[in-house]
């Protein structure tokens, strides 16, 4: 039985680039092959529970300006219909995944007891509706920075009682995602960092996030849980800093405590942004180095400075990232999450739908040219070229060699390199070229 949410809004169907219905894909054809593979597989997209049901449109200056029929999101029955508003969305869409926070899904108890309770029975829930429906979940995760008990942190805090609440909150997630067939499970340490290091030993905070980490990973071996840990890289907000700030710092993390074969990166456009990076340097950075698990696709406002999480709408930005994701073998247990939500004044139910149509056909275009750019090779002929006076015995004994040695040859054959343009117009208009 529908509950009458999307009430007039029929399920969306491809209809070609030259469409001018809002409600309709333009260039995401699930069944359309890409490189062998179909464009959903490619693409496994996933709606965010918390941007698309549990936001209320509230904001730093102003509260909530949604008004949505399972709010207050503070009893099970509520909790169950935001449940089968969100299905009855996934099936509009056709979204192959969706994923969560245990607050999005359950209301808050105000202890683990309860909490767990909730979490259970919501998720048995959930699992019912799942039976029958085509949308699985691509990963689950726990809220440990929006209550105020997480304010100084949750495997960081100065509390060893926080810490052990964190590691029993983490557990039923972690429960509940291999329950449900998760295919991940993410870590996002939002108020993992500080405000001031004038009250933080940070040597402690880090040692404490690394040995919980390690026991996430301990756990997800003891029960069996097959898919892949994540972690989440995001430089700032809510806190000043936080110890996860990019890529390259997450990467360094991982290996200083042993982690670096148990966990990969969940890498957000928006985040990248705040870090100072582009998103595509940090996709690169991390399949370069084994690292890139799955993303977050988003936007924010370039002016702002602000995490505004917004649903893409820039092709070009788009196409770059999923020529690196192709390039490193695309996704395995990974996806394309929509961690975007609708600006404050979209209040209609059409919005929320218009807003993820937008952003798959986006994410689909730029797969397109994506993949186009990877079959005509010509970034990689460009790349060959660049690096191609590496590929000479002389230059692979060099990196065998030692500075004595270098210094003695450059002065015996009189080297004396003259610069090579970089080709960087010439490329960037070859990109131009497919998006």
């Amino acid at each position: 039985m529908s509950t009458g949410f999307f009430d007039g809004i029929d399920k969306i169907a491809y209809e070609g680039p030259d469409s001018t219905n809002p409600l309709a894909f333009r260039h995401y054809n699930p069944d359309e092959m890409v490189m062998g593979k179909r464009m959903e597989d490619h693409l496994r997209f996933a709606v965010a529970y918390w941007h698309s049901f549990a936001w209320e449109g509230g904001d730093p200056f102003g509260g909530q300006t949604f008004i949505r029929p399972w709010h207050p999101q503070d009893d099970m029955g509520r909790a169950k219909l935001k449940a089968d508003v969100a299905f009855e969305m996934f099936d509009l869409l056709g979204a192959p995944f969706f994923c969560w926070h245990d607050a999005d899904i359950r209301p808050e108890q105000g202890n683990y007891a309860d909490n767990l309770r909730t979490l259970e029975e919501i998720t048995d829930y959930i699992g019912e509706k799942m039976q029958g429906s085509d949308t699985g979940l691509l990963w689950g995760t726990a809220n440990m920075f929006a209550h105020r008990r997480w304010m100084s942190g949750a495997s960081t805090n100065p509390d060893p009682d926080v810490f052990a609440f964190s590691a029993a909150t983490v557990k039923g997630c972690l429960d509940a995602t291999h329950k449900l067939g998760g295919r991940n499970y993410v870590l996002w340490g939002g108020r993992e960092g500080y405000e001031t290091l004038l009250n933080t030993d940070l040597g402690q905070e880090l040692d404490h996030m690394g040995r919980f980490l390690s026991m996430v990973v301990d756990y997800k071996h003891k029960i069996g849980f097959k898919g892949q840990i994540l972690v989440e890289p995001k430089p700032q907000e809510p806190s000043k800093h936080q110890y996860d700030f990019d890529v390259a710092t997450c990467i360094g993390f991982l290996r200083k405590y042993g982690l670096e074969s148990e966990v990969k990166l969940n890498i957000e456009q928006g985040h990248a942004i705040l870090a100072g990076h582009s998103f595509e340097h940090e996709l690169a950075l991390a399949a370069s180095e084994g690292m890139l698990g799955s993303i977050d696709m988003n936007r924010n406002d370039y002016q702002s400075g602000w995490d505004t999480d917004q649903f893409p709408n820039n092709t070009p930005e788009v196409a770059l990232a999923y020529y690196h994701i192709l390039k490193s073998g695309g996704f395995t247990t990974g996806g394309t999450n929509f961690d975007a939500k609708l600006r404050r004044q979209s209040l209609d139910p059409q919005d929320l739908i218009a807003a993820h149509v937008g952003g798959m056909d986006i994410c689909a275009r730029g797969l397109k040219a994506a993949a186009a750019m990877v079959e005509d090779g010509g970034l990689e002929t460009a790349l060959a070229d660049r690096y191609a006076g590496w590929q000479s015995d002389a230059a692979q004994q060099m990196l065998n060699s030692d500075l004595g040695s270098i210094a003695a040859r450059v002065l015996s054959e009189g080297i004396n390199p003259e610069p090579r343009s970089g080709r960087q117009e010439i490329l960037e208009n070859y990109v131009n070229r497919f998006v």
